[in-house]
């Protein structure tokens, strides 16, 4: 799906945008994206701030390579470093020569990942203190019509996407284990869910 994913996606991936304006890194602030995919995020992240280093992983291979080219075509290869790893356990460290990170973000991908709450919390992991971690995903769809959510659900489905309910719960018992600051927000009606955690000094 690399060579379609950003053309099909473009119209439902709500709040991603808002997301990336609101990162909001310190001058010279590195920024990690956890399943980067074709890298759309991390050129947009990079044109909309541009004092900071960004980082992305993916553990596709093949998604890998699209990210490249686009960052290549969007002339930020010396801001944008890409590499292969499982978001569940990557080593930054090893990858990147950074441990931890000013912003992490994930943007639809825990909807994607079967191990979901091992993600989430290897990302707050991977913040610095008085860092952020910022997630949007997809929604229940509480407030949307039956036939909408029914047919968005049948849809998603077919891509092995599956909106997280136990998203905010998990969150929140992560929040309460680090005794970390957690802002949640539901978009357009619960169409999805945007939150913030804010790692203490």
């Amino acid at each position: 799906q690399r060579h379609i994913y950003d053309l099909t996606r473009k119209y439902y991936l709500l709040g991603r945008d808002q997301l990336i304006d609101e990162l909001d890194p310190p001058a010279g602030g590195t920024v990690l994206e956890l399943g980067c995919g074709t890298g759309r995020n991390l050129v947009a992240a990079a044109r909309r701030h541009p004092n900071a280093r960004l980082f992305g992983i993916d553990i596709s291979n093949e998604m890998l390579i699209t990210a490249r080219q686009n960052v290549a075509k969007a002339g930020l290869t010396d801001r944008i470093t890409l590499g292969q790893g499982d978001a569940t356990a990557v080593d930054t460290n090893s990858l990147f020569g950074h441990a931890v990170f000013d912003r992490v973000f994930v943007s639809y991908a825990l909807s994607m990942i079967p191990p979901w709450r091992e993600t989430a919390a290897h990302a707050i992991s991977l913040v610095k203190p008085g860092g952020r971690l910022a997630i949007v995903d997809f929604g229940e769809q509480a407030r949307l019509p039956r036939w909408t959510r029914t047919a968005l659900r049948g849809w998603l489905a077919k891509f092995s996407v599956e909106p997280r309910a136990e998203l905010k719960a998990e969150l929140q018992i992560l929040a309460a284990q680090h005794r970390i600051d957690l802002t949640w927000h539901s978009l357009y009606r619960d169409y999805a869910h945007y939150a913030v955690l804010k790692v203490p000094m």
